[in-house]
């Protein structure tokens, strides 16, 4: 097989759910009104808890960053799969490949470490809410979100470089929504067993601990909670916390699938499925799960209205 990266003016071509769909046209109606749905909603919870300062404490700080990861999380894959179907044909350049790779990459982890976060003040919020806004000092909530940004950045850029190394063949279609390390690896003319597994290793290191963090945090809250003397109190608290469980559980299902399960459990249509929704579905559902459940958002929101 003939060596075909050995330039960076070559093209993947994506094989994607609109691709494999019987109705191309109304899948991609779909993911353009699931985009536009998630940019407004993220959009306008990011106005929200700019704009009223009831919502200005560490909790809607941490869900700003969330949103803002929602936002761009899917802005790098829904505009250019309407383009590409406006256009007849999905391809990808090597460089693009790359870049995309890094940002889904850097996106996802930065989301995995800042749930983990999320969850932490939550259990501050309950556990210590005479001291929650000395734990919770803007510094610390800053640092939370530098750690989430470099620690994903740094994974990325890692992973990115290693997998954009491999010599391709000519074979150059991925059958794959979007360039992600699993189906790119594929494509691959060299032996990448190893690091297969030490993308599993790392996989299941970068999703399990922060997920070890939000079940320990949640298990504390959740003891404190049913030990709560104010029944309205305890109400409150549950809605919360059953919100970003609701959360948690959307983001690490699809992740776990795609970066955990060995691949012989993985096929190309149950794997565009996915991306589709961890990508498209789940930024779009995330700002409608905290704000149509919470008073405070809803009350803003209503200001705002009013102010109009």
């Amino acid at each position: 097989m003939e060596f075909w990266n050995t330039t960076l003016e070559n093209t993947f071509f994506l094989i994607g759910i609109l691709q494999d769909s019987k109705f191309p046209g109304l899948v991609c109606a779909t993911i353009t009104f699931l985009y536009l749905v998630a940019m407004i909603s993220n959009g306008l919870l990011l106005l929200l808890i700019a704009m009223d300062k009831q919502l200005h404490v560490p909790m809607y700080f941490l869900l700003s960053q969330l949103s803002l990861m929602d936002l761009l999380f899917t802005t790098v894959i829904s505009p250019k799969t309407l383009v590409d179907y406006l256009h007849g044909q999905s391809t990808i350049s090597f460089l693009g490949c790359g870049f995309q790779m890094f940002l889904i990459l850097t996106l996802g982890g930065a989301e995995d470490i800042l749930l983990a976060f999320m969850a932490y003040d939550r259990y501050v919020a309950i556990q210590y809410p005479l001291n929650y806004m000395v734990f919770m000092r803007p510094k610390v909530c800053w640092s939370m979100v530098a750690t989430s940004w470099l620690l994903a950045s740094l994974n990325s850029l890692i992973h990115t470089t290693y997998t954009m190394h491999f010599p391709f063949c000519r074979a150059r279609e991925i059958h794959h929504l979007l360039c992600e390390i699993p189906p790119l690896l594929k494509l691959a003319c060299a032996d990448t067993t190893k690091y297969q597994f030490m993308v599993y290793t790392m996989g299941v290191t970068f999703l399990f601990l922060p997920l070890s963090a939000i079940l320990a945090s949640y298990t504390l809250v959740l003891t404190a909670v049913f030990h709560m003397p104010s029944t309205q109190g305890r109400q409150k608290a549950l809605l919360t916390c059953s919100s970003h469980l609701t959360v948690v559980g959307l983001y690490y299902g699809a992740a776990v699938f795609m970066y955990v399960l060995p691949s012989s459990y993985h096929n190309p249509q149950q794997d565009n499925i996915l991306s589709m929704f961890y990508t498209v579905i789940t930024p779009t559902l995330n700002p409608l799960i905290y704000s149509l459940r919470n008073k405070d958002v809803l009350g803003a929101l209503k200001k705002l209205l009013e102010k109009g």
